[in-house]
């Protein structure tokens, strides 16, 4: 467990932070950027949870926690040791998820504008910040080997919370359709 007993250090005054395994880099080192994307993520998707309840509330709260793994995973380069790694297994939990969401949803006949209840506007904007922590992460995975697992979670993560956005939209029902070409 991380204990924190003093907040500031200083440390990044220059502009360089820590990763995980102690190595110095610029606070605009791609990984750095991933990471931090994923934080984001996390943020937005805490302001979507003061919005929900029951289920969703319970998968958002144990996705916040993965998104620390996530973090975690990016912040430590590919072969250091003891390194805390996305599993396959969580990645398969969030696709079993999604599965059992889009049962009980009718078939989309168009694309979704974000909105309807405030809890979809919000997982809507929590799914577009997780898209930009996927943009980051396989950004940084062209410059240095990335755990294929942190990827899919990222790719799988904006996934559900687009059916989660569905699921709190009165199952579908308060979805606000796009309309092609509607305001011409």
């Amino acid at each position: 467990m991380v204990r924190l007993t003093k907040i500031y250090t200083r440390g990044g005054d220059g502009g360089e932070t820590s990763l995980g395994g102690g190595a110095r880099v610029l606070k605009c080192d791609p990984r750095v950027e991933a990471y931090g994307a994923v934080d984001e993520a996390n943020a937005a998707i805490g302001s979507a949870r003061l919005h929900c309840s029951g289920d969703s509330d319970a998968m958002l709260a144990r996705i916040q926690n993965d998104l620390f793994d996530v973090g975690a995973d990016l912040c430590r380069p590919e072969g250091e040791a003891d390194a805390l790694r996305i599993s396959d297994a969580q990645v398969e939990r969030l696709e079993r998820e999604i599965d059992a969401m889009n049962g009980a949803l009718a078939v989309l006949e168009s694309f979704i504008l974000p909105g309807g209840s405030p809890a979809a506007a919000e997982l809507h904007v929590a799914r577009t910040v997780v898209r930009r922590a996927e943009r980051r992460a396989i950004a940084l995975a062209q410059q240095a080997p990335l755990n294929p697992a942190a990827l899919r979670y990222l790719n799988r993560l904006s996934d559900h919370l687009f059916q989660l956005a569905r699921v709190n939209n009165d199952g579908g029902a308060r979805d606000v359709l796009w309309v092609p070409g509607a305001t011409r």
